[in-house]
C-alpha cells in the first residue's frame, strides 16, 4: 500500500508513521526546516503510546512520489484549494484522497480540484504537534481517525485502508457510513475548544473554573449541533453532554491550534470553523449568538495574521 502524507505535520506525520509501522510504503510531503530535518535525521515521534523513529522518504515535490493508493491530506484548511492543485501528481486512476483536516468545506474543495470520486472524508482525534523540525510530539487524545466514502459506500478501498489502520500500533480507526455527520460532530467540539481558548487567551482549565466561560463553551457546542440539525444531519442526541464530559477530562493546560496560530502570527482557520457555521446558520435561519461573538472577536486577528502584520 503506497501512501503519501500531504502536510506531514503533527497529525499527518504521526498517522503516516504509524501506517509505515504497519508495513505501508509511506512518503512524507513537507517543507522548510521540518522537511530538511526529516531528510537529514528521519522522523522522530515522542508519543504517550510509545516513542519511535523512522527513516521515511520526504520531499516537497509530489512529482517525485507519483501516484499513490491513498493520500492523507492534512494541510490547514485555508491552503486546501492550492494544495489540492499541487497534489495532482499523487492522484492516479484509483487513488483515494482522505481529508484529515479541521473545518466543514475541505471535501468540496478537494472534489472540485481532483474529482469527487477520488475524495474520502475524515476526521482525526489526536493532540500532536511539531515539537521541533523532524520531531512530532503526541501528548494525548485517542489517536483515532474516522473516515469513509462521501456516499457512505463500504468500498474495497475503505475496507483496505481500515484493515491497515487496524494493524498499526498506536492508532485507532473507524469506518463511517455518514462522514458528513462526523465532520459536524467534530466541529462542535473544535468550535468550542478553539473558539474559547483563542478568545479568552487562557487554557481550558481556567475556562472550566469560570462558570460564565464554561457555559459559553457548552453553548458553542450546542449551536453547532443546532445548525447541523437544520442542515438535515442526525448527530447523537446527547452530543453536548458527550463533548462536555470529554472536555472536562482534558488537561487543564490545553489550548488549541487556533490559539497557537493567533498568538504566533500565523494564518488562522477561523473561516473553515466558525465562519462556516455562521454561513450555514444564516442559510437555515438559526440563531448562533455565541458563534457570532467568537467570530467577531477573532476576525481582526485573522485579518492581521493573514496580512502578515
Amino acid at each position: 500500500m503506497k501512501v503519501a502524507v500531504f502536510g506531514a505535520g503533527g497529525v499527518g506525520a504521526y498517522f503516516g508513521g504509524r501506517l509505515a509501522q504497519a508495513g505501508a510504503d509511506v512518503h512524507l510531503i513537507a517543507r522548510g526546516d521540518h522537511l530538511a530535518a526529516l531528510r537529514e535525521d528521519g522522523l522522530r515521534v515522542e508519543s504517550v503510546d510509545g516513542d519511535f523513529e523512522l527513516d521515511l522518504p520526504a520531499t516537497d515535490d509530489p512529482e517525485e512520489v507519483g501516484a499513490c493508493d491513498y493520500v492523507l491530506f492534512c494541510v490547514k484548511s485555508f491552503d486546501t484549494a492550492a494544495a489540492a492543485e499541487q497534489a495532482r501528481p499523487l492522484v492516479g486512476e484509483d487513488t483515494a484522497v482522505v481529508s484529515l483536516q479541521n473545518g466543514l468545506d475541505n471535501e468540496g474543495k478537494l472534489a472540485a480540484e481532483l474529482g469527487e470520486d477520488h475524495v474520502m472524508g475524515g476526521v482525526a482525534y489526536i493532540f500532536s504537534t511539531i515539537e521541533s523540525p523532524g520531531v512530532i510530539e503526541h501528548t494525548g487524545g485517542p489517536a483515532e481517525i474516522v473516515f469513509g466514502e462521501l456516499d457512505g459506500e463500504r468500498s474495497d478501498r475503505v475496507e483496505a485502508l481500515l484493515a491497515t489502520c487496524e494493524s498499526a500500533p498506536g492508532m485507532e480507526a473507524t469506518l463511517s457510513e455518514n462522514v458528513e455527520s462526523e465532520l459536524w460532530e467534530k466541529a462542535a467540539l473544535i468550535c468550542a475548544q478553539a473558539g474559547m481558548t483563542a478568545t479568552v487567551r487562557l487554557p481550558l482549565g481556567e475556562i472550566r473554573e469560570t462558570e460564565p466561560a464554561w457555559e459559553m463553551y457548552q453553548r458553542l457546542i450546542e449551536e453547532v449541533i443546532s445548525v447541523a440539525a437544520a442542515s438535515g444531519l442526525d448527530l447523537p442526541y446527547d452530543l453536548r453532554e458527550q463533548w462536555t464530559s470529554f472536555a472536562a477530562d482534558l488537561d487543564p493546560d490545553s489550548y488549541s491550534s487556533l490559539h497557537y496560530d493567533m498568538t504566533h502570527g500565523k494564518p488562522m482557520e477561523l473561516e473553515a470553523l466558525h465562519g462556516a457555521v455562521l454561513e450555514r446558520a444564516a442559510e437555515h435561519g438559526v440563531d448562533v449568538p455565541m458563534t457570532e461573538a467568537v467570530y467577531a472577536v477573532l476576525s481582526p486577528w485573522a485579518r492581521r495574521n493573514a496580512a502578515g502584520e
